[in-house]
Order: C-alpha cells, then sequence, then structure tokens
C-alpha cells in the first residue's frame, strides 16, 4: 500500500491483564511497517443510555466514535462469555453503532478475532460479533476465523508467543489490509 493505512484495535477485555489486549499489541509489533494499530481501551465507556445519547453524550464514548472514524479498518477481538462477546465489547460497540445508519463504523473494513483458555478459542463468540457488527453496517471480512484456543498458555509477559496463532492472525490482518486497498480503490473509503 502506498498510503498508510491506520487500524484501530479493540479489546473486548478490560482485565489488567487481558490476553485479547496482548494479542492486539503483539500483531501491532508484527505488522512490520505495513500498517499502524492503535488500541483503544473500554475502560472509561459507561453503561449505553439512550438518555445520554445526544447533546450529552460521554466524552468517552465520543472519543470512541472518532477512533473509529479516523481509522481505515477496525481489529475486534473478544474473550467468549457464555457463548457470546463480552458485555464491555457489546456495550462499545452499541455506542459506536449511533447516530443509526451514519455510524462511524458504516462501511468499514473489520477483523474479528476471538482468544479463550478454553479449547473452542471463544468461537461461538464469532457469531454475535459478526451479526451485531453487520448490523451497524459494517464490513467483516470473509475469511477462515481466527480463533486462539488455549491463549493462557500462549502469552507469556504480555505478548502472544505461540508462531502458529501469530502467522495466522497476521495472514488475517493481511487479507484486512486487501479489504481496504479494494475499498479505497472503489472510492468507498
Amino acid at each position: 500500500m502506498t498510503e498508510s493505512v491506520r487500524l484501530l484495535g479493540i479489546s473486548g477485555s478490560i482485565r489488567r491483564n487481558s490476553y485479547c489486549t496482548a494479542v492486539l499489541q503483539t500483531l501491532g509489533e508484527g505488522l512490520g511497517g505495513k500498517a499502524s494499530l492503535d488500541l483503544f481501551p473500554l475502560h472509561d465507556i459507561p453503561p449505553y443510555d439512550p438518555d445520554l445519547d445526544a447533546e450529552n453524550t460521554p466524552d468517552s464514548a465520543v472519543a470512541l466514535r472518532k477512533a473509529i472514524a479516523a481509522a481505515d479498518g477496525l481489529v475486534v477481538i473478544s474473550p467468549e462469555y457464555n457463548y457470546g462477546m463480552s458485555g464491555v465489547l457489546k456495550n462499545a460497540l452499541d455506542w459506536a453503532s449511533r447516530p443509526a445508519m451514519q455510524a462511524p463504523v458504516k462501511g468499514k473494513a473489520i477483523l474479528i478475532m476471538t482468544a479463550s483458555p478454553a479449547f473452542t478459542g471463544g468461537v461461538r463468540a464469532q457469531h454475535e460479533m459478526r451479526e451485531t457488527l453487520a448490523g451497524m453496517m459494517g464490513r467483516v471480512i470473509a475469511r477462515p476465523q481466527v480463533v486462539i484456543a488455549s491463549v493462557h498458555e500462549k502469552i507469556k509477559d504480555g505478548r502472544l508467543t505461540d508462531a502458529a496463532a501469530i502467522s495466522f492472525a497476521l495472514a488475517a490482518i493481511d487479507d484486512l489490509l486487501a479489504e481496504i486497498r479494494m475499498l479505497r480503490a472503489a472510492g468507498a473509503v
């Protein structure tokens, strides 16, 4: 890509030693100049309240919307809680989905991932993530699912260390970058 690409990473975990955040940090370091990956922390996003979503929108929700709007694409990763995405992520996406039909996610290329200590790697949450983001009119890229199973055994010192998982996730980011190139060529971004 000749133009720089700005990716925004959103981790569905606010845990201090979050596996999902560690995955995003590792991937950002492995991009090799193809793109930048900035992380948006969800710690300060309040519960979605339509009564606050107008001229009273909380600063953290406004900042999330602006960060999404400024990005060329999103990398969204979640743990799996009770077969779905984390409540923290769903809440942030609810804030990011407004204003309806004009949300900053609309038309944005998005890569979804899950990571879990379970052998399933959070795969059951992927459907819910895909449905929510598609409902927001985001462009979740079609590709084999990025699922990091037994993630607790693959994180060391705050970084993903499993070579196969890193390679597969970076290939998924390459697919995301290809989608962004296609959207740019079509004048959609």
